[in-house]
């Protein structure tokens, strides 16, 4: 017994040891980096703009992951705000000629997708040159690019056209297997986030509201490389039913799916001939971060008007570091607030919600900043669901793309029993000593009784209730209204445009844009928030978290499994406005 508290507290004492020093070298490398020069690339005459989407589009610059840096494994992580922004204003500026796209495998959800494509449409109305080049071209990828002028394609190279499919992944096997019962109370028949955990298959509401938004979005981007690539919708659709990912070049030069078959230094050579230059290595190209930190695309009139663009993406919850946290965004809006020199928000909004308690607190911080007589849009990105909805429908007006999922108007309680976890699988028991019949609720080592489950259907509904009025009086509906587009459904932008839970279909800079007019502003600068330096301390935290988590896993081993299954039902909110996590591919 003595060797075991000994080794449990030289094993405790090692976890924060180390999680100490790795900070302490986080804070090094941050003062490393912070004193480094910035880009050395120039803006002159004759510039290439150039896009490189290989890799993870995020909204915004992200901060340095330090620990991907540390271990060698970072990933390049391209901001939306910064391509969003450089095209905009490298359209008119005299100096870029082009925008040169290399397609070799971005990650992005359907909307920052979509806002980039016609980001490049507006782009290409200045009359510059847009090429686009890849080994292989995702059907993401692809997407953006059918927007260029010309496309390529390494000659060996493929293109990975096949529609869009829905991936839900279903948990209850896994949960039966370490003896854990989810006991669900929920409002909407349409509210599917608590089907992985207590079906083994998608049900049928589900599965018919899957089909009627995938059919949507599909319409709007098949459509979209249709009037690009000048052949009509069905041809699409032959295109993806004939999994291209297995034809053959000359297929795709037939087709019109790609312009020509060039290697990547044919492609270069070109764009060095279009900028009068021998070699493409004399190319004056810059980056779209690049071009915004020389342009100072923020702020290009050194405008005192100034409105406020804030990102909320994640999952909400009530504390922690990570995602939309109630406990730091409520309070960051009233500063916005009573901040004199903040004239209006846009509120750029992420997320399949989370937090029923989280959620309401921020929707009456943002109450609170109309009632300062302070104007509030929403632009909405990949998803803005459920609570996230919740905290985007007070605005004065709303922002989606064609293919943003919104909706979710629903809510339900997760409460896990985890009794057949401990007794049967860890053998542990307890006992408990109770004042009242209730005392132990929720405890999660029993089940609920009767009326305990009656007593939460009674939270649950009171909630819904409460989320359906602030959807009615921010969309100036009825309460009867709502209820008809609510009960949990997921809705593609179009379709929520048509049933009026938006106002606009359009990306952020069309919201940005549209508010700068409504205030009468012909200049303005944008202030984005949460601060860099804000984001940086939440990575420094999550950092150090995900240190601890390593070292005690490798000292706990196949019992870890077990460790972390308590934790995370144990944190749960019993309840939740939350959409599923909808994979679209």
């Amino acid at each position: 017994m003595k060797r075991f508290f000994t080794a449990m507290l030289g094993t405790v004492a090692g976890i924060w040891l180390s999680a100490f020093l790795f900070v302490a070298l986080f804070f090094v490398f941050i003062i490393a980096v912070a004193s480094s020069t910035s880009s050395s690339a120039k803006l002159t005459e004759n510039t290439v703009l150039y896009l490189d989407l290989n890799g993870t589009i995020e909204e915004r610059k992200p901060q340095l992951d330090l620990m991907a840096q540390i271990t060698n494994n970072a990933t390049n992580v391209l901001p939306l705000n910064d391509i969003l922004q450089a095209l905009k204003y490298a359209a008119t500026d005299d100096r870029i000629i082009g925008l040169y796209i290399n397609c070799d495998g971005a990650t992005a959800g359907m909307a920052s997708s979509e806002e980039i494509l016609n980001s490049i449409s507006e782009f290409k109305k200045s009359g510059k040159w847009v090429y686009a080049y890849a080994d292989s071209y995702t059907q993401g990828n692809y997407y953006i690019a059918s927007t260029a002028d010309k496309m390529f394609l390494n000659p060996q190279g493929n293109v990975d056209i096949k529609g869009l499919s829905a991936t839900t992944i279903f948990f209850k096997g896994l949960l039966d297997k370490l003896g854990v019962e989810m006991q669900v109370v929920k409002v909407g028949t349409y509210k599917s986030a608590v089907e992985p955990f207590i079906l083994t298959e998608m049900s049928e509401a589900s599965r018919r509201q899957q089909e009627h938004f995938l059919g949507n979005i599909w319409n709007y981007i098949s459509s979209h490389i249709a009037n690009n690539r000048n052949v009509d919708i069905a041809t699409i659709n032959a295109w993806a039913d004939s999994i291209t990912i297995t034809q053959t070049p000359k297929y795709y030069i037939e087709n019109n799916i790609v312009d020509s078959l060039l290697y990547r230094h044919e492609c270069e050579e070109m764009i060095a001939e279009i900028c009068g230059v021998e070699k493409f290595d004399d190319v004056n190209l810059i980056t779209a971060t690049q071009y915004c930190e020389k342009e100072n695309t923020l702020n290009p009139d050194n405008s005192t008007n100034t409105i406020a663009v804030l990102y909320a993406f994640g999952d909400i919850v009530d504390q922690g570091t990570t995602g939309i946290v109630g406990r730091t965004m409520a309070p960051q809006i009233l500063e916005l607030a009573n901040d004199d020199d903040i004239d209006a928000l846009v509120l750029r909004v992420n997320s399949g919600g989370g937090s029923a308690f989280a959620s309401e607190q921020i929707w009456e911080a943002l109450e609170q900043f109309k009632a300062k007589g302070k104007k509030f849009y929403v632009s909405m990105g990949h998803m803005a669901a459920s609570g996230g909805y919740y905290i985007s429908c007070g605005a004065d007006k709303i922002y989606a793309d064609n293919t943003t999922l919104t909706g979710s108007i629903g809510i339900f309680g997760l409460v896990p029993c985890i009794k057949g976890l401990l007794q049967n699988n860890l053998g542990i028991t307890q006992g408990t000593v109770s004042t009242n019949k209730n005392s132990d609720f929720i405890a999660l080592s029993q089940p609920m009784t009767g009326y305990q489950r009656q007593s939460m259907q009674r939270m649950i509904d009171n909630g819904y209730e409460t989320f359906v009025s602030r959807c009615a009086e921010g969309r100036n509906m009825s309460v009867d209204s709502i209820k008809a587009i609510a009960e949990g459904r997921v809705w593609d932008g179009q379709t929520a445009l048509e049933i009026g839970l938006v106002d606009k279909l359009g990306g952020i800079n069309d919201a940005i844009t549209d508010l700068a007019s409504e205030m009468g502003f012909e200049t303005y600068c944008i202030k984005e928030y949460p601060s860099l330096e804000e984001e940086l301390m939440k990575q420094i935290m999550n950092s150090s978290a995900s240190i601890k988590q390593n070292i005690a896993q490798e000292e706990f081993g196949e019992y870890y499994q077990y460790i972390q299954s308590i934790k995370a039902l144990s944190n749960l909110e019993p309840l939740q406005c939350r959409a599923e996590k909808i994979i679209i591919e």
